[in-house]
């Protein structure tokens, strides 16, 4: 039976960049390769863009970095949510994002983190074509780019609560893994799905044309 929640966008973007050096929010997105002109569009504004397309609407989570996002957030048409304290770290700011979903009146979510290139429009229209058209027995639907698990990851109201009524020293993958015969793993051809961008030589290497 399909299965038409309404779905929020949610992208965590609370982290200190600490490995980085620079709010990897705020990167040039697509990266600048040598002798290219700045670019006005930044990781965030890309991963807004990219789950615009899907979604009723985008809640980005940030923490100390709010002042720094907002100008971004609010010109790409999303709204903000701040973690008030996200020392605690990624699981807390998935917890308040998720809480903000629910009190939005949405029952599904699109999640993606912000150190991750923009999963194509593609990619997120199969992701959620696969939710909607999911039996209720699946709670997730979770892409994967040769044999790797990435985001965004699609998830629904049981989903959602799991993750919200887990203790915060959780982390996701802990409690996806308490719930794997839930989860339904989607293959995509898009390896941004499965790309972390933690340092300045990553960043470098898509720059330079490479991806994962």
């Amino acid at each position: 039976m399909t299965r038409a929640p309404g779905f929020a966008g949610v992208i965590l973007a609370a982290g200190e960049s600490s490995r980085m050096g620079r709010d990897k929010a705020l990167l040039p997105w697509p990266p600048l390769a040598a002798g290219q002109s700045p670019s006005n569009q930044t990781l965030l504004s890309a991963a807004i863009r990219s789950l615009s397309a899907e979604t009723d609407f985008v809640l980005v989570v940030a923490g100390k970095n709010e002042a720094a996002l907002a100008p971004v957030v609010y010109s790409n048409g999303a709204s903000l949510v701040v973690n008030p304290d996200p020392a605690r770290g990624q699981f807390s700011s998935l917890q308040t994002g998720l809480q903000a979903v629910l009190e939005h009146g949405r029952d599904a979510a699109a999640v993606t983190l912000v150190d991750r290139p923009p999963a194509s429009g593609k990619s997120i229209g199969k992701l959620r074509h696969a939710f909607d058209c999911a039996s209720e027995n699946i709670w997730a639907v979770v892409p994967e780019y040769s044999g790797r698990h990435g985001h965004p990851y699609v998830i629904g109201r049981e989903m959602i609560e799991a993750f919200l009524r887990a203790p915060a020293t959780s982390t996701a993958r802990e409690v996806e893994h308490q719930h794997q015969s839930h989860i339904q793993y989607l293959p995509v051809d898009d390896p941004f799905v499965a790309v972390n961008i933690n340092t300045p030589e990553e960043y470098a290497e898509l720059a330079g044309g490479k991806c994962g």
